[in-house]
């Protein structure tokens, strides 16, 4: 019977975080020789480097790990339109604290760790189900919380929130 055998790495291929590290050393007439390979066009002759590189890596990434979800990228483009900052942000953010149940979330809080799982119909902590994950956080501090915030989904906590 043939043993299996893994093919020789090309010494071509590099991984991401190599390649990309690659375009950041570019100079800007490689970096649009590097665009027209890519792109099969001229670069923008009004792009700046530092965009000519995060497009290229950009592009680098989509083409190794795939593009944004469908409805990321429909938001992205209603985000140019002339509408509402503020609703388009609050939209993100919902969708970014939309959990798949099954999911542990773990959190440290006054030296313990609390662990809430999501479920289809809210979220359990110490064998009981509440409703949102702002009850939870005031279940396990006692004070009121933004329950996304609270368990890292959303902003970056400040200093004072890391007890």
């Amino acid at each position: 019977m043939p043993s299996e055998t893994t093919p020789p790495v090309s010494p071509d291929i590099e991984t991401p975080d190599i390649e990309i590290a690659r375009f950041r050393s570019l100079e800007v007439g490689e970096l649009r020789a590097r665009w027209h390979t890519t792109f099969r066009r001229r670069a923008p002759l009004h792009l700046p480097r530092h965009l000519l590189f995060r497009i290229l890596a950009y592009q680098f990434q989509v083409e190794q790990f795939g593009d944004l979800d469908t409805g990321t990228l429909r938001l992205l483009d209603r985000s140019g339109a002339s509408t509402d900052v503020g609703k388009l942000t609050a939209e993100l953010s919902q969708r970014r604290t939309n959990l798949r149940a099954g999911t542990v979330l773990v959190r440290e809080w006054d030296r313990q760790s609390h662990r809430v799982m999501v479920l289809a119909t809210g979220f359990a902590w110490n064998d009981k189900i509440y409703p949102s994950l702002s009850k939870v956080a005031f279940a396990i501090t006692g004070t009121h919380w933004n329950g996304p915030r609270f368990f890292g989904l959303r902003d970056k906590p400040s200093d004072e929130d890391r007890r």
